[in-house]
This record gives C-alpha cells, structure tokens and sequence, in this order.
C-alpha cells in the first residue's frame, strides 16, 4: 500500500518545521517542492524530502505532483507565501486539478488584490479604510489629497508589511511613492493603494472555515513603517468586544467566499469601532500558530493538515491562559557582532521559547518591514499581568551589538 503523503507548496522559516512536525505526527510523509531547497533550513534534516522545482511555473507543478502521485498517495496539497501571495492561489488551482481538498482559487486570488479585496468589503458593508487605487506619482498625491493627510501608502499585492508606510506630509508622500515605482518589485504594473490612516489598537482573528478560532493584539515599532514589536492572545478586550471582532470577521469571510480553512482577518479599533485593513486568506505565520496553542489548547496547524487531508478537525478551545511574543528590533544597520542572554532569558520560568533569526557576524540590513526583526521571546501564564511581566524579564536579559557599516566613501 502506498505511503500517505503530504504536498508542501515552498517553505517558510518558522511554520514550515511546525507543519513537517505535525504531518509526521499524523502519520503523513511530508514532501516539499520548492524553486530553491536549500534557502529553508529545515529540509537539510535526511528523513524530510525536498523536491527542486520552478514552483511559478503551474505546469511544472502539475507534473511533478503527477509523478508524485505514482509512487505515494497524495493526501493533500498545501503550502507557504513569503513577500508574493500568488503562491496560495497555485495552491487552490493545484488542489482543484487533482480533486483535493483545498481553498476556491478565485477566492484566494481575490484577496490576495487588496483593491480588489477593498471592493468587495465595502461592497458588503464591511467598515475599511477610506481608499484610492494609484499607478502614477499624480494620481497618488491626488488620491492623497482626496482623502487627507496623513495617508497610508503600499502595494496593492505582498505581505509582512512590505512597502507599507505611513507618510505624514507631502515629502514624505512623494519619497515613499518614488521608492515604490522605481524600486519596489511589483509583478507586473504598479498598483499604490492609498488609504485612509485608520488610528486606534491593531487586533487580529484567525479563522478556520466558519470558525473565529482566536483573536490578539499587536504593537509595531519604527514609525513610519509597521514592523511588528509585540504579539498577545487573547486580545485585551470586553466580551462584547470580542464578539464584534468575531462578527466581523464573519461579514469578511462572507463577502469574500472564504468558507474554507484558515484565514487571518486584522483590524485597527478606531473612533468608530473596528475597522478591517486586510484579510489574509491563509494562516498567519511567525509565531501566532504558537502563540494561539499556548492561549487555546487548540493546535491550528494540526487543524489545517486535518482539512487538507479530508479529515475531521478538533478547534474545541482545551485551556485558557495568555500568551505573548515580544520580537527583537534592531535601530541599526550593520555587522552583527554578538547576541547575549539567550541561555538567560529561555530559563525565566513562563518563557516557552527564545529564537534568533540571524548569526553572529552576519551582515543586518533593515528593510521596513517584518524583516527588521532579529528574533523573538515567547512567554505564557495564567493571565496577563504575569505573562508581561515574564516577558520583560526575559527580554532584559538579552542584549547584542551591531556596527554600523561605514558610509560608501570610506
């Protein structure tokens, strides 16, 4: 009898192990196709196998799934996004080739728009951010007149706040859209939305099928990008609160045909409740999965694979404590001299987790976005308070030097 295998669409640097984990616990062979193997750690383990593939290329895809499919019985398709989305809707479509369980590809490709999700979101009457579709460096600043400074400005595609920015005044307007028509990397035409700036506290839910599984907060760091800082669940709010996340997130799912699997639905609470900024049609990545089974009892990936599968799966909350991830933000570009007090800070008792992305030695440069970030703390307790307050002893006990790289005339 043929193993049972589980297709994973590329890599991603901290779910990725987390999903080849729980496929084997499930009694699946996980089994990679990625365009470069050897960029994800992980695959470089023997008992995990990685497959080298031109995975923007759907017809290659096929094929090798085809081949596949000869010597295993493929379970299930599913797989990561990194800064291009596009990658989740080759998911739906190779899902629906081989009649597998997987997202409605025209969904997917919906979302992945954020105009074209704008769209259908206030069409529904789903509360979004005032907003304006730009190609040209006139049509931004009129857009931005329209609808009143401060104004957001980022790629109408990409993910992990990548060419998002805040721009508080026409300089600012006119700087961030240059870098965006000359050098950010669009996939075909530029596509700037231009957006209302929604002020109030970031919240976030993440779904499973018709589900509100969790909802969390997050704080960003260095304005005017959003880089996030700190990462909690549940959400610090009132039941009535919660349940107005959860309905609206709902009225999102609805408007946008996601009636299946995971999707992370994030907000900002202002003057007149709360307002969506972006619906994410597939799990969130870094640390939430972690964070969620720490706050919940409930194992969201292992919930996914499940779905993937065909399979029943168990969302019923086990415990109900609070979880949080405070990541670690340098102010500089440089060489990465050292990092200290790991060892330290994974002994606090409550710390469930110390990780660095990046090595001693290695050059840092920052990027804006969630790539700014050279690791993270992840605590858990009984309630709040104390998981704060574990975190900040945590943190505290760590510390790294960086030197700057010298200006380019020395």
């Amino acid at each position: 009898m043929p193993r049972r295998a589980l297709i994973l669409i590329e890599g991603h640097t901290t779910s990725g192990p987390l999903y080849i984990q729980a496929a084997q616990c499930l009694g699946l062979y996980p089994i990679t196709l990625a365009a470069n193997p050897s960029q994800y750690d992980y695959l470089a383990d023997k008992s995990v196998e990685a497959v080298e593939v031109d995975t923007e290329n759907l017809d290659a895809l096929m094929h090798v799934c085809s081949e596949l499919r000869a010597t295993y019985d493929v379970a299930g398709i599913t797989g990561f996004v990194g800064r291009d989305e596009s990658f989740y809707v080759t998911v739906a479509k190779l899902c629906r080739h081989f009649d597998l369980p997987g997202p409605n590809p025209e969904s997917i490709e919906r979302c992945g728009d954020k105009f074209t999700q704008r769209q259908f979101l206030a069409q529904a009457g789903v509360p979004v951010p005032i907003y304006r579709l730009a190609a040209t460096a006139m049509e931004v600043e009129s857009s931005a007149a329209e609808i009143g400074l401060p104004v957001i400005l980022k790629p109408a595609e990409g993910s992990g706040s990548s060419g998002v920015r805040l721009c508080r005044d026409m300089d600012e307007l006119a700087e961030h859209t240059g870098y965006l028509l000359r050098t950010y990397l669009w996939r075909s035409s530029p596509k700037i939305l231009v957006e209302e700036f929604a002020e109030g506290p970031f919240y976030e839910a993440v779904t499973m099928g018709n589900s509100v599984i969790a909802d969390g907060a997050a704080d960003f760091d260095r304005p005017p990008h959003f880089v996030p800082c700190a990462s909690m669940f549940p959400a610090p709010l009132t039941e009535e609160e919660h349940e107005r996340i959860a309905d609206v997130s709902l009225h999102c799912l609805r408007a946008l045909g996601l009636g299946w699997g995971p999707a992370d639905i994030e907000f900002r609470w202002t003057k007149r409740g709360p307002v969506v900024i972006e619906v994410n049609a597939r799990l969130p990545g870094w640390t939430i999965p972690r964070l969620i089974q720490l706050a919940y009892g409930v194992d969201i990936i292992n919930a996914h694979i499940k779905l993937v599968i065909g399979d029943e799966c168990d969302l019923r909350v086990g415990h109900s404590h609070v979880s949080a991830a405070r990541f670690l933000v340098p102010d500089r570009d440089g060489i990465v001299d050292w990092i200290e007090g790991a060892s330290l800070a994974a002994s606090v008792p409550g710390v469930v987790e110390v990780k660095f992305y990046v090595d001693p030695k290695t050059q840092f440069v920052r990027k804006g976005d969630d790539r700014d970030r050279i690791g993270h703390v992840i605590a858990a307790s009984p309630d709040r308070t104390r998981t704060e307050a574990i975190l900040q002893r945590a943190v505290d006990l760590i510390s790294w030097s960086i030197t700057p790289r010298p200006p380019p005339s020395e």
